[in-house]
């Protein structure tokens, strides 16, 4: 499969995505509408027969799908089953997990957080110094990533205490964001579901020692998001405050349940759930919808056929947002802890290589960055431009002008690039002549036929972020598929943590180098020598 198709892939390249563009039917034909949502991908170097080719690939996602919604245990190396779906399973019927439905659950925790939340905002739940004014989240990974990402995405809807991240375990992070608050009317949230995260704990204990100089018990103040019952408790955190969820949600896919705690208190509950509602939206689509018109399946096949086909290592996520401007990060969590991996779900090698190298920044900041190199360097970096009709800000609206404008001149310049000839025409109108006329040409000209892809909403609500985030989410789910491997595992991530552990003392001073390889040992010496 993969080498057929690179071989088509290759052949695609004499493609020419301009004139591909030039037909009438080509946006029609190679975009997909749901709802308010655009998908367009007829800026590639696609032609009809090899779309037929990629929705061949999928044949095998239908039954996976089905897996996955149903509660199956499709985390094979966990033996979990993957249901992050059901946590916004709103209108939905039972989900079972070994005989038994979940959605009760999952009803009673979420109205639990709704009503905690409310007590909050309205002043009934308070500091030790009067209402709370601002909530610290702390976690790591999915425990931060995800609830950072959307509380700043949906900012206009905020309405409640102001909300703030600690994730490193670099105490600069924890020092920063607590200069300016008040233990006395600050909530913390602390979000590790086994309650042993290094990093998470490392940064509650400071958190709470902080708190320890104002008020009299700073666990009156803490909240705990996590399944480790007893080590809440005697981190001091009450059960009514302690909100749970089950193994068979992973980190990166957590937001939807307790982990968005931080996100509803910030924009309430009604805004929570539409939220909810919009995912639930995109998990419909995508177990509804033919797999041509599928939005998450196309996305995910265009992927493959940039990555795995074309061989282009890079992705660059390009959200003409500002809101969304720790988007790129949390998909860089994503794809690449979901889909880095090496090994096939039967414990063989993968045939192919794996996830691509997801990054990027918000247009029009990253215009006058790295943009140069995507115009105009040798590697192609395939784009997914994301951006809105309107924005939010009504008073501003020539701002907003802009932005569209700016976002669709990126991805008509990738295509279309610039000529030799067309190059030299400016110049001559500048009146160079010669080798110098030649000379200033050449450094402008765009080789084009570079692919983008467009993502078009009619503007950042919940609802919307809701589907946003979903259909990225079952993306990898299909690319995952196809490749053959758990998306759901990351024992990659658990190694250097180990090493870490066994490091700590060695850092410190208390145990010997002695054991380790000579550029490590090295290394701490060095440290030891700048520490005195």
């Amino acid at each position: 499969m993969w080498n057929d198709l690179k071989q088509r892939a290759n052949a695609a390249r004499a493609n020419s995505i301009l004139e591909l563009c030039q037909q009438d039917s080509r946006f029609e034909d190679f975009s997909i509408k749901h709802g308010d949502l655009l998908f367009d991908y007829s800026k590639t170097h696609l032609k009809a027969a090899d779309l037929d080719m990629l929705v061949d690939m999928v044949k095998d996602v239908p039954t996976r799908r089905n897996a996955m919604f149903s509660g199956e245990k499709i985390n094979q190396t966990e033996g979990r089953a993957v249901l992050h779906t059901a946590l916004r399973n709103l209108d939905g019927g039972p989900v079972k997990v070994g005989g038994n439905d979940v959605m009760p659950e999952i009803t009673a925790t979420l109205k639990r957080m709704q009503q905690f939340a409310d007590d909050v905002r309205s002043g009934i739940f308070q500091g030790q110094g009067g209402a709370i004014t601002d909530v610290v989240n702390i976690g790591i990974g999915g425990s931060d990533l995800g609830p950072a990402m959307a509380t700043l995405a949906l900012a206009p809807y905020h309405n409640g205490p102001r909300t703030h991240f600690i994730s490193n375990v670099d105490g600069a992070d924890a020092t920063d964001k607590l200069a300016l608050l008040k233990p006395e009317t600050t909530l913390v949230i602390v979000a590790s579901k086994t309650f042993t995260t290094i990093e998470t704990m490392t940064n509650a204990t400071t958190v709470r020692k902080w708190m320890e100089t104002v008020v009299r018990d700073p666990a009156e103040q803490f909240v705990a998001v996590s399944t480790a019952a007893e080590k809440t408790a005697a981190f001091g955190i009450p059960s009514e405050r302690v909100f749970g969820f089950e193994d068979w949600v992973g980190g990166r896919y957590s937001m939807w349940g307790p982990i968005g705690l931080s996100l509803m208190l910030a924009v309430g509950p009604d805004a929570f759930e539409e939220f909810l509602r919009g995912a639930q939206d995109m998990d419909v689509h995508f177990q509804t919808a033919d797999l041509a018109k599928n939005m998450p399946i196309m996305l995910a096949l265009i992927g493959l056929w940039h990555h795995q086909g074309m061989t282009f290592p890079t992705r660059a996520v390009l959200p003409y947002d500002q809101r969304l401007s720790r988007l790129p990060a949390y998909l860089q969590q994503l794809e690449m802890e979901s889909n880095g991996k090496s090994v096939a779900m039967d414990g063989s090698a993968v045939e192919t290589v794996t996830g691509p190298v997801v990054w990027g920044e918000p247009g029009t900041n990253g215009q006058h960055a790295f943009y140069q190199l995507i115009h105009q360097g040798r590697t192609v970096v395939p784009c997914e431009f994301i951006v809105a009709a309107q924005g939010h800000e009504d008073h501003l609206t020539e701002h907003h002008t802009l932005l569209l404008a700016n976002c669709l001149a990126q991805s008509e310049a990738l295509m279309a690039g610039r000529s030799m000839d067309v190059a030299r025409g400016l110049m001559a109108a500048k009146g160079f002549e010669g080798a110098e006329l030649e000379r200033q040409a050449a450094h402008r000209v765009f080789e084009g036929n570079k692919p983008s892809t467009t993502l078009i909403y009619p503007k950042l609500t919940p609802f919307v972020l809701g589907q946003l985030i979903a259909l990225y989410e079952h993306r990898v789910f299909v690319e995952g598929v196809i490749l053959g491997i758990n998306s759901y595992d990351q024992w990659g991530v658990e190694l250097g943590k180990e090493l870490a552990v066994s490091l700590t003392p060695v850092v410190e001073g208390n145990q010997s180098a002695d054991n380790k390889d000579s550029s490590t040992r090295g290394l701490i010496e060095y440290v030891h020598s700048l520490r005195g």
